[in-house]
């Protein structure tokens, strides 16, 4: 009996779901309700990436060969020491006749789920990845369960461009949604302060798009946090917030310092985007009392978040973000086509990779 979230492609251990898992079954015969996929390309997770560069000393050939490893051991791209993935662009090869998912054979799209729970083969090596960027060219196939999530990929915008803003499209979708909910309060009480956001990592992928979302849905006063000179002025170039400061994530007075002086007051809103690891401490320490911290970054460590938000006495709320909230992929690309900052970073980015 197939399952529709993947359980009978779940080989070790037993009992759990496929992004537990230690091993996934990647024959590519399809059952009645799954889709199976042509990869052209896969992103890889920047926490996963940045890991794995770390630990090779950034030399291509020993990450391309960690990763093909992982892939051919686990059957999925699960990175075992962040846990982490990424996602995939391809083309819909053969759809499963009670698939849910809408899918034809022959339409290109993105998965919007983690490869860690995404059975996978590649057959080319990644003999077309010098193993230096996160996004990585390869030939092989995927399967898609019934509980997936995948969106055809727009005809208007490039395929590697629409990868990599899918790839983080859960961010800005719940930073919208978040902002938009202390804006509602706000006003049913007749308080008229504006609602203040940071965003740690402001000018990386998920950090653009989040401080672009945080602005449409109405915050009143923005700050993004970036670790470098370089980032900052691309930053303020971009136009996305109204204070961007440098600061190092990592350490808590430093970050809370930071945003709290640009912003006048802690932040409603934390955002936390990057992709290294001990910035919890900073961002709770930089909310204020009642506010919310998003963590959108998979180097986070969440009992290092709830301890430390403990210890100093916090009153906020904390939220994974999980990657998924209804509507989510079309905010980002809305946000992409009509926000020439957010383009334009992400455009750089890619040319720099």
């Amino acid at each position: 009996m197939t399952s529709p979230v993947g359980l009978h492609r779940v080989l070790e251990p037993a009992g759990v779901l496929p992004q537990a898992a230690w091993r996934l079954d990647t024959r590519a015969e399809i059952a009645p309700n799954e889709v199976r996929i042509r990869v052209e390309r896969l992103n890889l997770d920047a926490a996963s990436f940045r890991q794995l560069s770390v630990k090779h000393d950034g030399d291509g050939d020993a990450i391309r060969a960690e990763v093909l490893d992982i892939i051919a051991t686990r059957g999925k791209m699960q990175n075992p020491v962040t846990g982490s993935g990424g996602m995939l662009i391809g083309t819909v090869e053969e759809t499963g006749r009670r698939s849910p998912l809408g899918l034809k054979a022959g339409e290109r799209v993105a998965t919007l789920v983690s490869l860690t729970l995404t059975p996978l083969v590649v057959t080319d090596g990644l003999a077309g990845w010098d193993g230096r960027s996160e996004q990585v060219p390869c030939e092989g196939w995927a399967i898609l369960f019934a509980r997936s999530v995948a969106a055809v990929l727009p005809a208007d915008l490039d395929p590697q461009l629409s990868l990599a803003v899918l790839d983080v499209c859960g961010a800005p979708a719940l930073t919208s949604r978040v902002v938009a909910r202390y804006m509602a309060e706000r006003a049913a009480e007749g308080d008229a302060r504006p609602v203040t956001v940071a965003v740690v990592g402001g000018a990386g992928k998920s950090g653009s798009l989040s401080l672009a979302a945080a602005r449409r849905a109405g915050a009143g006063r923005t700050v993004g946090v970036v670790p470098v000179v370089a980032e900052r002025d691309a930053l303020v170039a971009a136009g996305l917030a109204d204070v961007v400061a440098v600061a190092d994530a990592r350490d808590p007075v430093a970050l809370s310092s930071a945003v709290t002086s640009a912003l006048g007051v802690p932040a409603d809103v934390t955002v936390v985007c990057v992709d290294v690891p001990g910035c919890e401490h900073g961002a709770v320490l930089a909310t204020g009392g009642g506010g919310t911290v998003i963590f959108f970054s998979m180097a986070t460590s969440f009992a290092a978040a709830a301890l430390g938000a403990e210890g100093l006495a916090a009153d906020v709320t904390m939220l994974v973000g999980n990657g998924y909230v209804p509507g989510h992929a079309e905010l980002a690309l809305g946000l992409l086509r009509g926000e020439p900052g957010v383009r334009g970073l992400f455009e750089s980015r890619l040319a720099a990779d």
